[in-house]
């Protein structure tokens, strides 16, 4: 079987989802690799790199897809926007496409992909599992991102993160408040502690309390009753108004003593949580940097707008919604190395073997045999249609 990597075509996206010492896991198990021309200069890896692994160079993207048994992306299908339509138009029966699809927002693009008989796997649907730990992409690119939120928001703060004591006098540490510690609430405290910044953090989740301090960090306990926070795959669970409207009330306090809030709550299919109102940013010190990292998804910060940089009563809200993509070398080794173990979970001698009561295998595919066979991306078509 052929396996085709093709450039990303999303705008700004530049990683790419095979590394060329990925491919030699993949010829290993018994596949042959195409490459399109470039699809890996952005993140690092030139053509030459790959042609030094046994791959070979496509020069045109349509050929690639004619070729490739496999397809592997970063972005395919909803996640790509405009380039995932067009790429819609490339893809066969019987192919398999792999990457991430946000079928759970982009349920339509999954029809399609249905219709078109591909046979699509979702990264997003990894399940949390202690055997799929090594293909869970989305915990690698939060991973990423909760380190570059912090750099990002450092660049952005007229002040330092560490306490200096200098002839000039003693400088005090800026306050980082990390609402949400998941992956990239994690790594966004570790990388603001280890500038030196004092940290504190917060989680519906009571039992990353252990985790948050094990970094030198303080856990913000509010007085919520967090019975049913958590799903049984580890995700925070959405709460109903009421919940939200108290934990708001209860974090404008920390909120206003921050000079740095980084956001990082998302619920898996739905639209972000609000958790910080323009009331709440209006108490925060001039020049205070809120980094809202669930902007994609609307936003946990109130005047939060993707992409953009919005500045209320001297508070800079910033809303990146792709910061792996501004760390393309590690974040491409990183999603490789989930994707190809994936791949390689789904090969016997070379060839694909679906077997559809493996938990991983069941999990994230998304479309098969014509038919959108994930229970949740079907679900969310009813509910769209």
């Amino acid at each position: 079987m052929i396996v085709g990597i093709p450039k990303e075509t999303f705008s700004g996206e530049r990683r790419v989802a095979t590394v060329p010492v990925s491919v030699s896991v993949l010829t290993k198990a018994g596949l042959d690799v195409i490459v399109e021309t470039a699809a890996g200069v952005s993140a690092g890896f030139p053509d030459v790199a790959y042609e030094a692994k046994g791959c070979r160079i496509v020069s045109d993207r349509a050929s690639l897809f004619a070729e490739a048994d496999i397809v592997l992306q970063v972005r395919m299908a909803a996640a790509a926007g405009k380039a995932g339509d067009a790429d819609l138009s490339l893809v066969r029966a019987g192919q398999v496409i792999v990457g991430f699809s946000e079928p759970l927002i982009g349920s339509a693009s999954a029809k399609t992909l249905a219709d078109r008989g591909v046979t699509a796997f979702s990264m997003e649907l990894i399940p949390r599992i202690t055997r799929a730990q090594s293909m869970d992409a989305l915990s690698s690119m939060a991973t990423v991102t909760g380190y570059k939120a912090v750099l990002v928001a450092a660049a952005q703060l007229p002040r330092m993160f560490p306490m200096l004591m200098t002839a000039a006098g003693t400088l005090t540490p800026a306050r980082v408040f990390v609402v949400g510690a998941g992956v990239a609430g994690l790594q966004a405290i570790a990388t603001a502690r280890r500038l030196g910044a004092k940290v504190d953090a917060y989680d519906v989740r009571p039992a990353v309390k252990e985790q948050v301090e094990s970094l030198g960090a303080s856990f913000v306990e509010l007085s919520l009753e967090t019975g049913g926070t958590e799903d049984a795959g580890g995700y925070a669970k959405a709460q109903d108004d009421a919940f939200y409207e108290r934990q708001r009330a209860m974090m404008s306090q920390v909120v206003a003593a921050s000079n740095i809030v980084i956001t990082t709550a998302l619920i898996p299919g739905r639209a972000a949580p609000l958790l910080v109102t323009a009331e709440m940013i209006a108490g925060m010190a001039p020049g205070s940097v809120v980094v809202d990292l669930a902007a994609e998804r609307g936003g946990n910060c109130e005047p939060t707008q993707a992409d953009h940089e919005v500045v209320t009563g001297g508070v800079t809200v910033l809303g990146p919604t792709n910061l792996p993509a501004t760390v393309p070398y590690h974040a491409s080794q990183m999603y490789s190395n989930n994707i190809t173990t994936l791949l390689v979970h789904l090969i016997n001698k070379g060839e694909l073997v679906l077997d559809l009561e493996d938990e991983i295998t069941q999990g994230t595919l998304v479309s098969h045999d014509g038919q959108v066979v994930h229970p949740r991306v079907r679900e969310a078509l009813e509910t769209a249609s």
